[in-house]
């Protein structure tokens, strides 16, 4: 029978081997790290491309992110259901080499001249669909590949690998985009997911021992994970907050680089410039995240971590023409560090309390609200936008996204240290 206990997750991670040893992990890490370089690039890249290259209006930019995570909203429970049902790590394989071959028409098209904002537009919808797939199926993976008691570790690298590239990826992204032009990026974006497909195959993955369960109805099993959530209440709060913080993260998201090249008159290299400087803030607490969660407490951190940036976040619309454009990015880095710490610490309790033959469906319930709501924030971004002018959206956004708090500081998160570590 599986009882709760309040050991901590960090006393039980010093009796186990270092993830330095994990040749699967590392692995894993490795291929990722340069899968996340690509990604920083392209992100700056695609806004870049239809702006500048095929003209598109600001609506029509947000659309690009719209399309991004649409897939989420339509693919994640089904996605879920895939990720239990197959072998994970070739799942995940498949994606990237997918995932590699549409980046690359995007150079190929632009050379024989059938570059068009459909094309693009179809490209970005296709990938989000094989991301959708990939990410359910890798957050699912970790937990096979690493000591329960390493999760936070585990996940904490994770996003040291996803800041790393956030520093250094937007401005190799605005420089190439100024000398090769953006469509001969997407060249390097594609090689990344080639290089995160062969770390893949590297991997000698353990026999997966976990009974499979009987089949049930599909309606059923697409509703497994939503079913587990609801009888966690710390569940129910962390989805909640986060799902509330998507929604304006990305309204502000879709149009923060037309805003940049628009109202602040950036040029690609400042606006790569931007969002390296706001990495640094969720590579510093990426490096820290174990010790200040040991610090502050596993449960505590959470809301603190979603409070305390707040308002910093501010500084975004404060942002000016020259050197004050840096403001937006030391905003963006306020967040990078709520989003780091908060992420590190509620995924890592999610993988350690669900069964790991439903975390798949878990994962994509997830997924599923509150990467759902993405698309819906988009296009909300992009219509504030048009009508309160950009800076205005961004007021709103920024305010909206702080508001996220709420829902885990008035919560019983609040009232605890340490979230009960779990064992059989």
């Amino acid at each position: 029978m599986t009882q709760q206990t309040a050991e901590s997750p960090a006393k039980e991670a010093g009796r186990t081997p270092s993830l330095w040893r994990s040749r699967n992990f590392l692995l894993l890490w490795g291929g990722q790290t340069v899968a996340e370089l690509g990604t920083r690039i392209a992100n700056v890249a695609v806004p870049l491309l239809a702006a500048d290259v095929l003209d598109a209006t600001v609506f029509q930019i947000s659309l690009l992110t719209f399309l991004t995570w649409l897939p989420y909203l339509l693919f994640s429970l089904p996605a879920g259901i895939v990720a239990d049902r197959v072998d994970q790590r070739r799942l995940m394989i498949a994606c990237d080499l997918g995932r590699a071959a549409l980046m690359l028409s995007l150079p190929v098209a632009a050379l024989v001249g059938q570059l068009t904002l459909a094309f693009l537009y179809a490209v970005v919808g296709l990938a989000g669909v094989l991301t959708v797939l990939f990410t359910v199926a890798y957050k699912s993976l970790l937990p096979r590949l690493v000591p329960a008691a390493h999760l936070m570790d585990g996940n904490a690298k994770l996003g040291i690998s996803q800041d790393a590239a956030e520093l250094v990826g937007p401005t190799i992204g605005g420089v190439l985009t100024g000398l090769v032009g953006a469509a001969r990026v997407f060249l390097g974006n594609g090689f990344a997911f080639l290089v995160s497909a062969l770390t893949l195959v590297l991997i000698r993955q353990p026999p997966d021992d976990t009974p499979q369960p009987p089949r049930v109805p599909l309606r059923v099993e697409m509703t497994d994970g939503l079913g587990f959530i609801r009888r966690q209440p710390i569940l129910v709060n962390i989805l909640a907050c986060t799902t509330w913080s998507n929604f304006f993260v990305m309204a502000s998201g879709s149009i923060e680089v037309t805003f940049m090249v628009r109202e602040l008159h950036a040029s690609p290299v400042q606006v790569g410039l931007v969002f390296s400087v706001s990495a640094v803030g969720g590579l510093v607490v990426g490096v820290l995240a174990a010790r200040l969660s040991a610090w502050i407490g596993s449960a505590r951190v959470i809301w603190v971590a979603m409070a305390a940036p707040g308002p910093f976040y501010l500084l975004m619309p404060l942002a000016q023409p020259g050197w004050g454009v840096l403001l937006y990015g030391v905003g963006l880095a306020a967040f990078s560090a709520n989003a780091v710490l908060f992420n590190v610490a509620a995924m890592s309790y999610r993988q350690r309390i669900t069964p790991p033959a439903i975390l798949g469906r878990v994962n994509a319930a997830f997924l599923w609200i509150c990467f759902g709501v993405i698309p819906l924030g988009a296009l909300t971004g992009g219509t504030l936008g048009t009508t309160l002018g950009l800076r205005g959206a961004l007021w709103v956004c920024v305010l909206g996204t702080w508001a996220a708090c709420l829902f885990v500081v008035c919560s019983p998160l609040r009232r605890m240290r340490d979230l009960p570590a779990v064992s059989s």
